[in-house]
């Protein structure tokens, strides 16, 4: 039996985290006291010492239709009930049910490789990618082409496709094959400048690259349908369906990386959906199941898959992953695909985006904000030092205001170790399930924080 000393004598839940738990990508601190958290409803969670916040980053982009849904925990405990597991040389029933479901909700004719997370899901499209050309004779064809900011993902070919120094500093020499060219970010534009020249001179820059590189060479194109937690850099819709019209001309891969634009994030089921293209391939993951259990897709088109049909030796897809595709994962996501379609989250998503970027419009007259973007309930405002030159703020500015929002109650992000003196963009992607009080609540916050911050 304990006493009231020993009970004094142990060590709190922070000493205990300080002791044991390495943070993801977090600078050591010993001064800072870490968030526990130890409950979460709607779009709220909770601290062990009570405190409640409005997470305005669904955890990281993920928890689209929110905490605490019990139908999602049903559907796993059901699943995991009638069985836990069975790997995917074999075949389960939610497996092919979410498969014939992730092909409905593209609207075209896929096959669906399960993996666990994003960085899985990019590196079975580079690996099918390469297969695929050099078993229709291109065995030249290698390269990736990816851009300056974006992320793929943190193993160590979706890293070598990552366009952020500040991510692969200390750890390269990574993978070869891995080539980037500059992101169409059209707050920065040349001035006097039309968005539309400027997109199209950056899908230029890409054409350049696959000529520069010899086109024999090159396997695929990945990007996102824009850029997220490298900055929220929307394009034009003449950039995309350009870069889509090149990779056909010159036989490239076209790869679609939805880990976090998909599933509703940008007012559509899928960001690319925005525009008139037809991917190759297709990977997601995040709001594949609001993160209530890991899984991702790499959705292959079906003409790419007939390939790896072929006889010989060694032409069938040479990879397994052991928990990818989980019953109870699939299980899981077909609820959460449910929740999005009954609940019309889809819809909601451009409603709500809209609104929070009117109401927060007025937060590019403040002295330190640059511009103020969003697609979907997906926003990023940059912040800068000086609005002539666009200098980017520095990082104690940003910082007091992720902190300052943090103390009313709400969390927000920014666009963390990616690109050295461009860590300047605040980002803003609530869960998709929110309400009319919870945007209120986000817009009062956001504008008080930056008012007490104006010099």
């Amino acid at each position: 039996m304990k006493t009231a000393k020993d009970v004094n004598q142990s060590p709190s839940i922070v000493d205990q985290d300080r002791e044991n738990v390495w943070h993801h990508i977090s600078q050591y601190n010993n001064e800072k006291r870490p968030m526990v958290v130890t409950e979460g409803k709607g779009a709220w969670i909770t601290d062990h010492e009570g405190g409640k916040y409005l997470d305005g980053m669904s955890g990281l982009w993920c928890v689209n239709v929110g905490y605490g849904r019990k139908e999602l925990a049903k559907a796993a405990y059901e699943q995991i009930q009638k069985l836990a597991y069975t790997s995917m040389t074999q075949s389960h029933m939610p497996g092919i049910q979410l498969a014939e479901k992730v092909n409905e909700l593209l609207g075209d004719d896929y096959m669906i490789f399960y993996s666990n997370s994003g960085s899985d899901a990019n590196e079975v499209a580079f690996k099918i990618a390469r297969q695929y050309h050099q078993q229709n004779g291109e065995q030249a064809r290698h390269k990736f082409i990816s851009r300056y900011r974006a992320y793929h993902g943190g193993s160590m070919g979706a890293l070598s496709a990552t366009g952020q120094a500040l991510r692969k500093y200390k750890y390269e020499p990574l993978n070869s094959g891995f080539l980037h060219v500059s992101p169409p970010d059209n707050y920065r534009r040349p001035d006097g400048m039309s968005v539309k020249a400027y997109n199209l001179q950056r899908a230029q820059e890409l054409e350049d690259k696959i000529i520069w590189e010899q086109k024999e060479t090159v396997a695929a194109v990945i990007m996102e349908p824009l850029i997220t937690g490298g900055g929220i850099l929307i394009p034009d819709r003449v950039y995309v369906e350009k870069v889509q019209e090149i990779c056909k001309k010159h036989g490239v891969l076209l790869i679609i990386d939805e880990v976090i634009c998909g599933f509703g994030r940008t007012g559509k089921m899928f960001g690319h959906q925005h525009f008139n293209i037809k991917p190759d391939m297709v990977t997601m993951a995040k709001g594949l199941t609001s993160a209530y259990l890991p899984l991702s897709v790499t959705a292959v088109r079906k003409d790419i898959y007939k390939v790896f049909e072929s006889n010989g030796e060694n032409n069938h897809f040479r990879h397994v992953n052991t928990f990818g595709g989980n019953p109870a994962a699939c299980a899981v996501a077909l609820k959460n695909i449910e929740i999005l379609e009954k609940e019309n989250l889809v819809e909601r998503s451009a409603l709500l985006g809209e609104r929070l970027q009117n109401e927060l419009a007025e937060l590019k007259n403040h002295p330190f904000v640059g511009d103020v973007r969003g697609l979907g309930f997906l926003l990023g405002i940059e912040m800068v030092e000086d609005k002539k030159t666009k200098q980017p703020a520095l990082p104690k500015r940003v910082n007091k205001i992720i902190s300052d929002c943090k103390a009313k109650g709400l969390i927000i992000g920014k666009n963390g170790d990616t690109v050295e003196g461009y860590n300047n963009i605040l980002a803003l992607c609530p869960p998709l399930s929110c309400t009319d009080e919870d945007v209120a609540y986000i817009v009062s916050v956001m504008k008080e924080v930056f008012k007490e911050n104006t010099p």
